[in-house]
């Protein structure tokens, strides 16, 4: 399955729940609420998780995670972590950790 597959299926999945896919910078995006809460860049998916939760934390222990650089400028987004499509397994839980995020 390509990343563009799990994307779609993330999306599917959340939809139920306000999700919509959309684009942010010109990637591929989930939104709910107005706001963006994972973008997909390439074979990494990007979370809104929030500095300093243990969400974002645990991502970020993952093997090839990275804070997200959309502009790939070295400015990234210190609440988004990027995580590659080798741990695409957790992108369902991390796609829920991010929506559940935009209502604290």
């Amino acid at each position: 399955m390509t990343p563009d597959d799990l994307f779609d299926e993330i999306a599917t999945d959340l939809a139920p729940r306000g999700a919509t896919a959309g684009e942010m910078f010109g990637k591929r995006a989930l939104k709910a609420h107005g706001k963006a809460f994972a973008c997909l860049k390439g074979d990494q998916l990007a979370f809104r998780l929030g500095d300093g939760t243990s969400a974002h934390t645990e991502a970020l222990a993952l093997p090839g995670a990275e804070l997200f650089d959309p502009s790939g400028n070295h400015r990234p987004f210190k609440d988004w972590v990027a995580i590659p499509v080798a741990h695409a397994h957790t992108w369902p839980q991390h796609a829920e950790t991010a929506l559940n995020g935009l209502n604290d």
